[in-house]
């Protein structure tokens, strides 16, 4: 299949550099971009000319989504993350035993991502073989692109009885099923992929996490875990293990090329250079981290180390679905950890230096970012990557149109865009969400 597509578009090509390409034709063939030319030099009509007002953009890469606590977004954040769990969040993701049910919230769920942008998703799923197939078929069906991953979880601790897996061996059991029942669907676009999903360290045997890391090594495939939080499950792996989440995960062989670390706060300098080394990358979870995180992960500070960095909504940690919100919370955040929030302590105390991002580097977080964390040919509009990308009209974003220069907004684009301002969005060159075109 192909197609052209004239329109201006707003990307970031590095974490400190805005892109502006004004009004040229993309050609796209077999999901792949094949060339940007001006459009004063394209011969031919477009298949799709956008708006005047209305921007192309990367499509934004989710990396750190509980597809299973859809159902609870939004709701109960009034305790700290232990108790969320129990409390909360392991009674709903138990209801995917029914995969009937599961379905239905797959179904919701993917095609409302989509509409909020979201072109790449890294999910982790239940502990349900049945309804983790699902979950990738529905991917398929609707048209993300995604990785999927059956969660395992043994702990007899760490998780309740009614929701765990019964041993070790069965965990490595379902996983290795998993992986096969998920590369045998039928994707001819080649859209969805398994990925290793150890819950966390609180919630697995070492049993389970050696079985896993060895898994990882055999397949070759991308691994995914949530790594020191918070202050409980940071310090919860530090009695157990003596070490830090990262030093742990690495001793069972998790910590790989492209393993996605979820959140993050609470890592060292010596955790950075070691996830750099290893070619890891972190899904910095800004919104979900200011319920559960106690702390502000360090964005600047991890980029300037090599560490790979990208956004996650933590649905359903994160009361928002929308990428872009979350790079503008990026952004807010950034701001509490350099100016502090401590009112008491004197204004030289209670910050830390040089800790602010900005819009263009909260940008390339939701999609460049994601992308290299994950090692894909995804996050930029050029030739030789794949063609995820959203239309946004800036009718309601831009309120005085020709006011502004390209650069502010692309910054109103950061801060005030939604899925209300979303036109279109395709995925691997096919529209899968938006109008006609």
């Amino acid at each position: 299949m192909t197609f052209t597509i004239r329109a201006t578009v707003f990307q970031t090509p590095t974490p400190t550099r805005f892109e502006h390409r004004e009004d040229v034709v993309i050609s796209v063939a077999d999901g792949a971009i094949v060339e940007i030319v001006d459009a004063a030099t394209f011969a031919g009509t477009p298949d799709v000319t956008l708006p005047d007002n209305t921007v192309l953009v990367p499509g934004c890469i989710d990396l750190h989504i509980h597809a299973p606590q859809w159902p609870q977004l939004g709701t109960g954040y009034d305790v700290p993350l232990d108790q969320w769990l129990f409390e909360y969040t392991f009674p709903t993701e138990a209801k995917c035993a029914d995969t009937e049910y599961a379905r239905a919230v797959w179904d919701d769920m993917v095609p409302a991502l989509l509409a909020n942008g979201t072109t790449t998703a890294v999910y982790y799923g239940s502990i349900h073989l049945d309804a983790t197939t699902e979950l990738a078929r529905s991917c398929i069906e609707h048209g993300q692109r995604a990785w999927v991953g059956r969660t395992a979880m043994d702990h007899p601790d760490g998780t309740p009885e009614y929701y765990r897996d019964t041993s070790a061996a069965q965990a490595l059991a379902n996983s290795r099923a998993s992986i096969d029942e998920i590369t045998a669907l039928d994707d001819p676009r080649g859209l969805v992929a398994p990925i290793i999903t150890p819950r966390f360290i609180p919630a697995c045997t070492d049993e389970l996490l050696t079985g896993l890391g060895e898994l990882a090594a055999e397949t070759g495939h991308l691994t995914q875990t949530h790594c020191s939080e918070n202050d409980w499950e940071h310090g919860y792996v530090i009695d157990r293990h003596g070490v830090s989440d990262t030093h742990a995960l690495d001793g069972f062989g998790l910590l790989r090329e492209s393993t996605v670390l979820a959140h993050g706060c609470m890592l060292s300098d010596d955790d950075f250079t070691t996830i750099a080394s290893r070619g890891a990358g972190v899904a910095h979870c800004p919104l979900s981290n200011v319920y559960f995180g106690d702390a502000v992960f360090p964005t600047r500070r991890a980029l300037s180390t090599g560490v790979k960095v990208g956004l996650g909504t933590d649905i359903a940690g994160g009361p928002s679905p929308s990428l872009l919100a979350q790079a503008a919370r990026a952004v807010d955040v950034s701001r509490h950890l350099e100016n502090g929030v401590d009112q008491s302590l004197t204004a030289d105390e209670r910050g830390v230096d040089d800790s602010r991002i900005d819009a263009t580097t909260a940008f390339y977080l939701a999609t460049l970012g994601g992308a290299d964390v994950l090692g894909a040919p995804l996050g930029l509009l050029e030739a030789g990557r794949r063609f995820d990308a959203v239309a946004i009209s800036l009718d309601d974003v831009d309120n005085v149109p020709g006011n502004d220069t390209a650069e502010r907004r692309f910054e109103k684009l950061v801060r005030l865009a939604g899925r209300r301002d979303i036109t279109h969005v395709w995925v691997d060159g096919v529209q899968v969400s938006g109008g006609s075109s």
